[in-house]
């Protein structure tokens, strides 16, 4: 089956026009059969989607789509001065979603069966709260018991979202928030700190002993993820699992994180390589005995791809996340991904299994032209 046209485009998701964007591809063959993708939406995902209908689109017009792989690796190479580290890698992953979401409705197989089968098909969740660092103590608790309440999660991640120039700015405050959300959700609540990058390795350091003490189940991202040393020293000196990766654009780069020390890896599949980047991630983190757990923040076709690969994977060691703003994606898909009792159920339609409103999404839809 041959592509016959290759659709960069933003997608609105307030009506106004004036909030978020997400940055979608669609892959359409010579039969009417499409396929949707998503790349990061870093600024609007611009930059990525100027590389898809720039230096992409056109090479992929009468290929045929079981050509994946080859098709996809020689882009890669293709474009490699355009990175490969973010918007490159960035729009390889939303035409990689959308060639496995054709693929399976051209087969009529959901994804995770095109990737040899789930071996779960609930999948828990955990909340993700972002903006802690600009709140008070009793704010952070505020909104993280209403975000308890509402989606009851399997765990609850506190996120940092600081300013990424200052280092060590109040590690005083954000024990005392990491105290307060412990002793809010009680002893045996699961918990994650994001740093979002906030530290210096003493000021990891200090922070990291301390939710040692909390019982918290990892630490995300304590220093600068370019600083891949720094990062793996913090994590051979902690005993809480320190984590790693959502930056990180290349199975090459996510290698480098495992032998500096890190042992959870956080690639995201909008970001690396997409479904395809994610199952290799995943054999990556098996064979050196790591836990893989997704950074995936965008609840509609990232998240999904995100799902089903994670199906897959046998020694699944956390939940999956589920981010701010989740409910935007409502305003276009009609099967709008939301958690039931704390758990995802993966789809079972062909493809991703998403359904949307076809007139809605041409309405919000931004096109980036050559």
């Amino acid at each position: 089956m041959k592509i016959t046209k290759v659709d960069a485009f933003q997608m609105n998701w307030d009506a106004s026009g004036k909030g978020s964007r997400s940055a979608f591809v669609r892959i359409q063959t010579e039969d009417g059969s499409f396929g949707l993708g998503e790349a990061s939406p870093m600024q609007g995902g611009l930059a990525s989607l100027g590389i898809i209908a720039n230096d992409m689109a056109s090479f992929l017009i009468g290929k045929d789509i079981l050509d994946h792989a080859v098709l996809l690796d020689t882009l890669l190479h293709k474009c490699i001065k355009l990175g490969p580290d973010g918007a490159a890698t960035g729009a390889l992953a939303a035409l990689d979603i959308a060639l496995w979401d054709l693929k399976g409705k051209l087969l009529g197989q959901p994804v995770y069966k095109l990737l040899g089968g789930a071996w779960r098909t609930s999948l828990a969740c955990y909340s993700s709260i972002g903006g802690n660092a600009h709140r008070s103590v009793a704010e952070v608790v505020d909104i993280v018991l209403r975000r308890v309440e509402k989606e009851q999660p399997a765990a609850v991640k506190i996120r940092w979202d600081g300013d990424r120039t200052r280092q060590d700015v109040d590690i005083a405050g954000d024990i005392a928030k990491a105290k307060a959300v412990r002793k809010a959700l009680g002893d045996d609540f699961v918990l994650g700190f994001d740093a979002n990058n906030g530290y210096s390795i003493g000021g990891a350091m200090r922070v990291g002993r301390a939710l040692e003490e909390l019982n918290y189940a990892w630490f995300e991202e304590p220093v600068q993820h370019y600083h891949v040393a720094a990062m793996g020293e913090v994590a051979q000196r902690l005993d809480i699992t320190v984590s790693a990766g959502e930056q990180t654009y290349t199975l090459q780069g996510l290698k480098d994180l495992i032998n500096a020390g890190v042992r959870m890896v956080q690639p995201d599949i909008v970001k690396m390589g997409g479904i395809t980047g994610m199952m290799r991630c995943a054999a990556l983190a098996q064979a050196h005995g790591v836990e893989l757990v997704p950074h995936q923040t965008q609840p509609s076709i990232g998240h999904l791809a995100n799902i089903h690969v994670m199906a897959t994977v046998m020694h699944l060691a956390k939940p999956v996340e589920l981010a701010d703003d989740w409910e935007r994606a409502d305003s276009v898909f009609k099967n709008p991904s939301r958690p039931v009792n704390g758990c995802f159920e993966l789809p079972t339609r062909p493809g991703l299994g998403m359904e949307f409103d076809e007139a809605e999404m041409k309405r919000r839809s931004i096109p980036i032209t050559q």
